[in-house]
């Protein structure tokens, strides 16, 4: 029975997703909500990213230094692996999952919302494809500004590391450049923006679908909203191991 009910939803999901990704009604106001979604969901996200990056970065680079480094080890090891934990997993997978409770919780409420005071229904009656109107414009807006919250949380993570060493004094901000630098692959840059593009559409399209399913009253608006937050993160973490497996 259990094993129904979530392909049931999973049914749901790929007839409401079949229903957004079709050709906008009128491009011109299309663009005007995807600008918008843009802005309230990627870019008022960026203070948060910046200000947990920089201090995820500084807290990698002293246990890195405490717990890996050794006499037997170069100095610059500390600087390298603060690097490969930043481009690899923090920078994409770990700011996604922090941008799930935020951003995801955000669509499940507001469309939630919308749904038990009847506004979506009264898109259908006026004969407005509802779920390409609300959906669409937050899926692109987010798989849009995702790869520079990305870049954002690199670049703030190694300044971070980089106040560890200039204020901080851990380690000599010379060896840090220089594990910084340390066979460094590009292709580690790009493998976190791909990745966090996979995340980008889970955090968007899966609680839009919690919201904009919602059945009931305002109790289970709630309801829909942490359900997307939880089911967000698992497939986060779910897709993040074959996308990890397969990129490498």
């Amino acid at each position: 029975m259990i094993v129904l009910k979530y392909l049931a939803i999973l049914g749901r999901y790929l007839i409401v997703m079949g229903r957004t990704f079709s050709v906008p009604e009128k491009m011109r106001m299309f663009f005007k909500s995807y600008v918008k979604e843009m802005a309230q969901l990627g870019v008022n996200s960026i203070g948060i990213v910046l200000l947990i990056s920089f201090f995820i970065g500084a807290v990698i680079c002293i246990q890195m230094k405490l717990n890996i480094q050794s006499p037997w080890m170069p100095r610059w090891v500390s600087g390298y692996t603060t690097r490969e934990i930043m481009l690899l997993e923090f920078s994409s997978s770990i700011m996604c999952l922090i941008l799930a409770g935020k951003v995801g919780s955000n669509i499940a409420s507001e469309l939630g919302t919308m749904r038990v005071t009847q506004q979506i229904d009264a898109l259908e009656i006026m004969g407005v494809n509802s779920a390409s109107y609300l959906i669409l414009p937050k899926i692109m807006g987010m798989m849009t500004i995702m790869p520079f919250l990305v870049i954002f949380s690199s670049a703030t993570g190694i300044l971070g590391a980089y106040a560890t060493a200039y204020v901080g004094h851990v380690l000599a901000p010379d060896d840090l450049t220089l594990g910084l630098q340390h066979s460094f692959k590009p292709w580690f840059m790009w493998m976190s923006i791909i990745k966090s593009q996979f995340f980008a559409f889970i955090i968007s399209s899966v609680p839009a679908f919690c919201g904009y399913t919602v059945e009931g009253g305002s109790v289970n608006v709630g309801k829909a909203s942490t359900d997307a937050v939880v089911t967000s993160s698992v497939l986060i973490l779910f897709s993040d191991v074959f996308l990890t497996q397969l990129l490498s």
